[in-house]
């Protein structure tokens, strides 16, 4: 990873976690951008910030505990104030694909609850439209054949994804479908298409989502609404 694009996530997150405030609940994202998040996060709180964080992932629960962050159960609350999360590619519609991490059912759930969803990404990820970076689709594995006839049919090549020659298994125990689409450009009515496909239980499309990104850049950031 290119020095001044580590410098953009750590720019950006720390961008988005000067917007944290006391006593909320607080979505603690996956993958790198959000890592950096989520250490700015830990040391709020070791200056005496009080949140209640809820993980987008495992390996975010356990590095959050390990940091000190207080977690709770997502089922014990209505909705989350703020989660800070990253995104595989964005564009200025704030269309998301997400799901590189293979966080991206949990992810989603989160954002689904979250009353103030800030995505923070390096300027590599900014797109005209989504479609560069492969579409992640969970799928429970008994459907994986099934579905990826389907994602054909909507133009989509999709393969299941591999860690060291094995299936990759998400949180929950199912598997990714990586589906290339080139060119979105309708990402709602493909969403809604990959909605309605059994066994799909879910897909890295964000849409309607964030209330905003915010992107490092050249030593500072850009937001988008």
């Amino acid at each position: 990873m290119a020095t001044d694009l580590i410098a953009e996530k750590r720019i950006a997150a720390e961008a988005a976690v000067a917007m944290v405030k006391d006593a909320q609940v607080v979505g603690l994202g996956t993958g790198s951008t959000a890592e950096f998040a989520v250490k700015a996060i830990a040391e709020r709180v070791k200056q005496g910030l009080q949140i209640k964080g809820i993980p987008t992932s495992d390996n975010t629960a356990q590095m959050a505990r390990q940091l000190g962050i207080p977690l709770i159960d997502i089922n014990s609350i209505d909705t989350i104030d703020i989660t800070i999360d990253g995104a595989d590619e964005f564009t200025e519609q704030l269309h998301l694909i997400k799901g590189g991490g293979g966080a991206l059912l949990k992810e989603k759930i989160v954002a689904s609850k979250t009353t103030q969803q800030i995505i923070i990404a390096d300027s590599s990820k900014h797109v005209a439209f989504l479609g560069k970076f492969k579409l992640p689709v969970e799928v429970i594995p008994f459907a994986s054949r099934y579905v990826m006839a389907q994602l054909a049919k909507l133009g989509g090549d999709g393969v299941v994804r591999q860690v060291n020659g094995q299936p990759f298994i998400t949180d929950e125990g199912n598997v990714i479908i990586d589906a290339d689409f080139k060119k979105i450009s309708d990402p709602v009515a493909l969403s809604d298409a990959l909605n309605g496909i059994v066994g799909v239980v879910e897909h890295g499309l964000f849409t309607g989502l964030a209330q905003q990104v915010i992107m490092g850049h050249e030593g500072g950031v850009k937001i988008f609404r």
